[in-house]
Formats: C-alpha cells, structure tokens, sequence
C-alpha cells in the first residue's frame, strides 16, 4: 500500500502533536504515524504515578492551546494527559497507531521522502511518499540501561524507571535506586515514603533546587544574563539546601540554566528526598562496581544486599536507526548536529522536533519553526 502525502510526521508524542497541530492551522496535509497505540505513551504508559510536570505551566503550553485557567501551577500526570486528549481534540489530529517506521531514504531523482513502515496488527507494509519529513521519535524512544558486571545474574528485580508506578510494592525491601535526574530522585523519595530501605547511586555533580527557584530563574533569564541569574539561582539554593557535598551531592561548576542550555542536563527539583538524605533515611552510595548474586559492590569495595534495582538512567534516541539519510541533521546517537536554536532544519526537507533536551517549551519552538519553514517552501515552489 503506497500513500502520497505532503509532510510524514514519525512520532505522536508531544513532539509531533504540536507539528501536527501548527500545519493544520496553515492548512497543510500530513500524515502522523506512530508505533505505539496511543498518542504519548511515555506519560500514558511509562511514567510513575506522582509525576507532575517538573517547570510551570507557561513553560509547559503546547502551540496554540493554553491550560485551562484553574489549572495548577504545577500540571500533575493525568491533567496532563487530559490536555494532550483535548489538544487532539482541537486540531483533529488522527494517528495511524501500531505503525512502527522501519526505513527511510531520500530519493534525489524524484526529491521526495521514501518510508517503509509496517502495520502492527496486520503485518502489512505500508509505503510513504513525503516531500517533507518530521523526524519527532523522542529523545525517549529506548531505555537505557548501563552495561554492569554481574547485571544479568542479579538475584532480585531489575527495572527501568520507565516500568517504575509506584513504591507500594517494596514495602520493607531493600531498593537500589540509580541514577540522580529528577526521576532518579523522586522515585527514591517514593520508595522510601513507601517504606523502602532505599538506597541511590550519586554518580554526577548534579544542581539541587525547589521549583519555586527554577521558576524564578527561567523567568529573569528573559531580561537578565544568565550568569547573573545563575549565580542567583546558586546562592538560593545554598541558603536553601546548606551544604550538600557532605551527604554526597556535588554542584556542577557551571550554574543551572547554563547547564541545561549547554549539556541539555536539567537541574533536580526537589520533592523531599534532600530531607531523607539529610536524616539517612535514603543512603547516598558511590558509583556501582559490579554485581554478584544480590551483593551490589561499590567502589572502596563496600558491599550491600538489595532485593530491587531501579534504573533512572534516562532513554536514547533511535532515529539514526531507520533513517538512512540524515546525516545533515542527527548525529550517530539520534540527536542534532546542530546546537540549539538551530538544531530543527536538515537538508532537502527534513526536520527533527523534541530532540533538543529543552522540554515542553523547546517542542512547541520547534514545531512553529518546522511549520513556517514548510509554509515558506510551499509558496516558494507554487510561486
């Protein structure tokens, strides 16, 4: 089955909703597929029971669509859902679910896009024609999990945090949380406020801030330069915190919007776990050396028995895996080539959307820039 179309979006996570919903608003046909059997299965499938979005709402709006006005500052999992529902709703978007991409090429002699997908549920193969090409996979499209000595004989559960709801089930067990993202962390808190005898590697230097803090950040950093802000930011969080090198958490050097604009590493919001730390209700453990039976072994050698792992070491990319011709815009991990702004555009109309660690707010940039751009080439040609 071959299907002719102007733009062919991969992906109907957040990502490509929000193109979606900005080339329908300029009257331009697309088709959106997407692997999964619903639109963002990360937040509908993968993510634990507390989450609520990490930055404020005006950080978090999609294009064209704002939260409803008595919406909390702070959106919790399922109000978000709800909004990506409505969201659908609003723009008409229809994805062809249970279509998984499996290969993608240029072809100079006709300047169009050549996808081969395949219909989950049938088995069919089904071919797309796209003179533009939507590359909006997710940074999260596979979980990463580090190769470790030992590992695979670990006697107890190993997960991935993408796996993880909730902490009422390690009621008494000893838990091993890895990993010190916001995830990382606030698993951690849950586990233990589920009482787990919980433990977490600390591996990075890592900012540790409330989110009333990142907020003011984010707002000043529209008027005031970053460093100022940063050195702000820092010295809040300080007075808030103390000193958190004792207990095992190191600042990174760089300040935390910094950070984030540079590596794309986002700062921890604090839910609590810095309380337990403090009062060793959640242990801080060095990197992992390798495993052996249910012994986790550390570096120094110190050794502890754990029933679970949880794994918060984020996802990856797999772009670069079906697609045959984007060199001019991913590298060999599936992320841009190009830093930020200018990561979205590649060569011979192809673009890639949330694939720039900037969250919510750097999707719905990216999603306006990749619909102006293809307005612009439209009337170019029919010009």
């Amino acid at each position: 089955m071959e299907v002719h179309t102007g733009v062919l979006i991969v992906g109907a996570g957040p990502a490509g909703l929000a193109t979606a919903a900005c080339l329908a608003q300029i009257n331009i046909s697309y088709v959106i597929i997407e692997r999964e059997d619903c639109s963002a299965s990360l937040w509908q499938n993968r993510a634990y029971d507390r989450l609520k979005l990490h930055l404020a709402k005006e950080f978090c709006e999609l294009p064209h669509m704002s939260y409803p006005a008595d919406a909390p500052t702070y959106i919790p999992k399922d109000q978000f859902m709800n909004y990506l529902e409505n969201y659908i709703e609003c723009f008409d978007i229809r994805p062809k679910f249970l279509t998984a991409i499996e290969s993608c090429s240029y072809d100079e002699g006709r300047k169009c896009w050549l996808s081969t997908a395949r219909d989950m549920t049938t088995c069919m193969v089904l071919r797309y024609t796209a003179r533009f090409l939507v590359v909006a996979s997710g940074e999260n499209s596979a979980e990463n999990i580090p190769i470790i000595p030992g590992l695979h004989g670990f006697a107890g559960e190993v997960i991935h945090s993408s796996r993880y709801k909730s902490g009422a089930s390690y009621s008494g067990k000893n838990v091993l949380t890895v990993g010190c993202g916001n995830s990382g962390m606030e698993i951690a808190y849950d586990l233990a406020s589920h009482g787990a005898n919980t433990s977490i590697v600390i591996h990075s230097p890592v900012h540790v801030v409330t989110k009333e803090i990142i907020r003011l950040g984010m707002t000043l950093v529209q008027e005031i330069p970053v460093n100022v802000v940063d050195d702000f930011l820092v010295r809040m969080s300080n007075f808030i915190f103390g000193d958190l090198s004792r207990y095992g958490i190191v600042r990174p050097r760089k300040g935390p919007l910094l950070l984030k604009a540079e590596t794309g590493r986002s700062a921890v919001i604090d839910v609590g776990t810095v309380d337990l730390i403090k009062n060793d209700t959640i242990n801080v453990l060095g990197d992992i050396s390798k495993i052996k039976g249910n012994l986790v072994e550390f570096e120094g050698k110190k050794e502890r028995a754990f029933d679970a792992i949880v794994f918060a070491t984020g996802y990856k990319s797999t772009a670069n895996t079906w697609l045959k011709n984007g060199e001019s815009i991913l590298n060999n991990d599936g992320l841009p080539n190009q830093e930020f702004p200018n990561h979205w555009k590649g060569a011979n109309g192809l673009y890639c959307a949330g694939l720039a660690k900037r969250g919510l707010a750097g999707i719905a940039m990216d999603a306006k820039n990749i619909a102006n751009d293809i307005l612009s080439n439209y009337n170019h040609v029919s010009g």
